[in-house]
């Protein structure tokens, strides 16, 4: 992850059951981690309001009431979904603003920041709310989005991290993040290699017949050895499955996502455009994943380990 020392896990909550599901999820986080949780309600102003003019007196004082109930109640749920985990640290705070904006500022000084896939006020028809979207396009920490296997059920808690690998820069610091919580979370680690992103036939024309698959699948496995290559030695503990397919990413992972707890990715693969704030492939998994979904960001300097002179099989 990008926070170094003792930065907190940060969940927002909105009273929404869906925030109230990524704060269990945060919370779990949060001590296997072995760093403090910090929840946060950001108090909005109604909007023809919103300079606090002509408001009936004591509607601050309701606002916040209403805030730190939501507080609370968040409180009590990370309790019990960290119970028998460690010892954790709760904080929480009220803050005046828009969710988007308190939560960006907050997530500066955050380890990871954990959104449901919907608040209150959202519409109900849509899979993945505005507030979500928005933090995990601009969030300056690695983002989650907590998603269970069907709209508003629970996350899974059992089942592999799958980690999309592509060899681009983002897609080291999803292996190392992927890593990291295999070894938390005391569960086998997926490494899905799909090399190919774009249909054959239109690549490859006439020719895509007469293509040498059986080379070009073997010189694909050394790319994901290559990739790998270092962190088994860090965490010996993290039983690897590699999975090479030529097929789309997005594809393969989704399918992968269906037995797993977390799938893993960065936020733009090798062949994202740069001035796309998501990829395809991480839009998808934001949208349509059957499990939490961990976006990640820039990997930290230093973070890449040394390659090993003999990859383990």
């Amino acid at each position: 992850m990008t926070a170094a020392g003792n930065a907190p896990v940060l969940v927002g909550v909105d009273g929404s059951e869906s925030a109230l599901r990524a704060t269990a999820w945060a919370a779990r986080a949060a001590a296997l981690h072995h760093v403090p949780l910090k929840i946060v309600a950001a108090l909005t102003v109604a909007a023809p309001y919103g300079a606090g003019v002509g408001l009936a007196p004591g509607y601050f004082d309701g606002l916040e009431e209403e805030g730190r109930r939501r507080l609370a109640e968040a409180a009590d749920v990370a309790a019990k979904a960290a119970a028998g985990l460690g010892e954790l640290t709760v904080t929480t705070e009220c803050l005046l603003g828009g969710a988007i904006p308190v939560l960006r500022e907050q997530a500066a000084r955050a380890r990871m920041l954990v959104v449901g896939t919907r608040g209150l006020g959202e519409f109900t028809g849509t899979f993945v709310g505005s507030v979500a979207i928005a933090l995990v396009s601009h969030g300056p920490c690695p983002v989650v989005v907590v998603r269970g296997r069907t709209p508003g059920a629970e996350p899974p808690a059992e089942g592999p991290v799958v980690v999309g690998v592509d060899g681009s820069p983002l897609s080291d610091a999803a292996v190392a993040a992927a890593f990291e919580e295999a070894s938390l979370r005391n569960c086998p680690l997926v490494a899905v290699h799909a090399w190919s992103d774009v249909p054959l036939v239109s690549a490859f024309g006439s020719f895509a017949d007469n293509a040498p698959w059986d080379e070009i699948e073997t010189a694909e496995h050394v790319v994901l050895a290559e990739r790998l290559a270092g962190w088994r030695e860090r965490y010996p503990d993290v039983t690897v499955k590699r999975v090479v397919t030529r097929d789309r990413p997005a594809h393969s992972l989704l399918r992968l996502a269906e037995r797993a707890q977390l799938v893993v990715v960065g936020t733009r693969g090798r062949g994202g455009f740069s001035g796309l704030l998501l990829g395809s492939t991480s839009n998808a998994l934001v949208y349509s994943a059957p499990c939490p979904v961990l976006i990640v960001r820039a990997a930290p300097a230093g973070e890449r380990p040394r390659t090993s002179t003999k990859e383990r099989t």
